[in-house]
């Protein structure tokens, strides 16, 4: 039996991606610094509750900014704006103050947590991580869907409500219809594929495709492959998985983990080719790295 070894090691393959993206007091002037906003301008889509102060607009000053990493900005309210990020004041950068480097912060998946400010009622908590207080008060404010949910806390005017439809209460949309939405969702994984050249066994009667095997890191994310064969140079190429279809996949458990190609539709075959099929992490941050691919065939 003769037994080959089909290596590319030319191939280099790395999905870049890009991602575009106490007390103490500072002036919450009256003064708006125009920016671009991802908050809804829409009259129910705009606006938290609060049974105090009534209501707080997070589109007025067009500054409102939901980023994978935090939220920009300050809103407006009866007792004046809320900022919810230091670097972002109405008085520009304040993180050199006497409270240092404070925002509300999203993990990238839409859960808040941190501190928002207002020279009259102070500070704002969005997660009862912030006080250690979750055993005995379980709150956060998260987004889902494009739209804020929970509450948040103040120790002026109590509970401020994101959502008509909130937990705790139920659903009271039915008697007044209000929530904060954003255009922003947590980054999504990002595939792509690579289509090999043609690989010749150099048996002319035909070879058995017997397995194919990556080097590199997963990183977190996912790669597979499809597999196509032929004794005619010029194909056809028909790229498919273990079943023979095009919707199955072969997925080896990771690097140097060969995985077995189904003999049905690869034995005695001169030609192979193989499609690579690569996924992010869940966020779209971390890339698979393959270095080298390997197909193991044999006469």
């Amino acid at each position: 039996m003769t037994v080959g070894i089909l290596k590319n090691n030319t191939i280099k393959i790395l999905l870049l991606i890009i991602v575009l993206l106490f007390t103490f007091y500072f002036l919450l002037s009256p003064r708006l610094v125009t920016a671009a906003t991802n908050i809804s301008s829409l009259t129910p889509e705009r606006w938290a509750w609060n049974d105090k102060i009534g209501w707080i607009d997070f589109y007025i000053t067009t500054t409102v900014t939901v980023t994978n990493t935090k939220i920009e900005g300050y809103a407006s309210s009866q007792v004046g704006l809320i900022a919810f990020d230091c670097a972002t004041t109405p008085n520009g950068n304040v993180c050199s103050g006497p409270a240092g480097d404070w925002k509300i912060t999203n993990d990238g998946v839409g859960n808040l947590s941190g501190w928002a400010w207002n020279d009259n009622i102070g500070w704002i908590s969005f997660n009862c991580q912030n006080t250690s207080s979750c055993a005995s008060t379980n709150y956060k404010v998260t987004i889902s869907a494009g739209e804020f949910n929970g509450w948040a806390w103040n120790d002026a005017i109590g509970w401020i409500s994101f959502n008509c439809d909130n937990s705790g209460i139920g659903n009271t949309c039915g008697v007044s219809d209000y929530r904060v939405k954003t255009s922003w969702g947590p980054p999504s994984p990002v595939s792509a594929s690579l289509t090999s050249s043609i690989f010749d066994t150099q048996v002319g009667l035909g070879a058995a495709i017997n397995t194919i095997m990556w080097q590199g890191a997963l990183n977190g994310g996912e790669v597979k492959f499809q597999i196509t064969s032929s004794n005619n140079l010029a194909g056809p190429w028909n790229f498919s998985g273990p079943d023979g279809s095009d919707t199955t996949f072969y997925q080896p458990a990771g690097p140097d983990a060969p995985i077995k190609i189904n003999l049905a539709h690869h034995n005695n075959k001169r030609y192979v080719r193989y499609r690579i099929f690569l996924k992010t992490d869940s966020l779209g941050i971390n890339s698979p790295r393959v270095d080298d691919i390997i197909i193991n065939w044999s006469r």
